[in-house]
C-alpha cells in the first residue's frame, strides 16, 4: 500500500528566525563589550590670516549737480562764473576738512566725487571734471543721482 499518493509533496524550506535570534545575539554582546575611546585633547593646527593692513580712506570732494545748474561742493553752494573759478573752489574745500576748518597738511591728491542729477546738462559735469583737471586732481569718479525734473 502506498500511503503517499494522495498526499501533496512539500518542498523544503529553511528557517532563517533561529539564524536572526543568533545574530541580534551577537551584536548585542559586541555592542555591550566594545569600549569607546575618548580623546582628552584634540590638537588642531588653525589657519592664520597674512593680510596687508587696510588702505586709509582717501580725501573725497563730493561735487554735486543739480537740474537747475547749481553746484555744491562738500555740501556748501558754489556759484560757477567759469571753470577757473570752479578749481579754486575745489581746491579751497581740499584745503579745509570736512567740519570747514583748515587741515593742518592738506590732501595731496583728493578724490573728485562728481554727483550729477540725470536732468543735469552734459556740459555742466564736463565743467566739474575741467576744474578738477586744472586743479591737479587726477582721481575722479562718479555716483548716479536721481531727480525729477521741474
Amino acid at each position: 500500500m502506498d500511503f503517499r499518493r494522495g498526499r501533496k509533496r512539500e518542498d523544503p524550506e529553511i528557517n532563517l528566525i533561529p539564524f536572526i535570534d543568533v545574530l541580534l545575539v551577537v551584536l548585542i554582546f559586541l555592542m555591550v563589550t566594545t569600549t569607546y575611546s575618548k580623546f582628552t585633547e584634540l590638537q588642531i593646527t588653525l589657519p592664520t590670516a597674512e593680510a596687508e593692513k587696510a588702505v586709509e580712506k582717501p580725501f573725497e570732494i563730493n561735487v554735486t549737480v543739480d537740474a537747475k545748474g547749481n553746484y555744491t561742493v562738500n555740501g556748501v553752494p558754489v556759484s560757477f562764473h567759469s571753470v577757473q573759478g570752479l578749481a579754486e573752489d575745489l581746491k579751497h574745500a581740499a584745503a579745509t576738512g570736512p567740519d570747514g576748518k583748515p587741515l593742518a597738511q592738506p590732501a595731496q591728491s583728493p578724490v573728485v566725487i562728481v554727483n550729477a542729477d540725470q536732468f543735469a546738462m552734459h556740459q555742466m559735469v564736463i565743467n566739474v571734471l575741467e576744474a578738477a583737471r586744472v586743479a591737479g586732481y587726477d582721481k575722479l569718479t562718479f555716483a548716479a543721482q536721481t531727480g525729477s525734473k521741474q
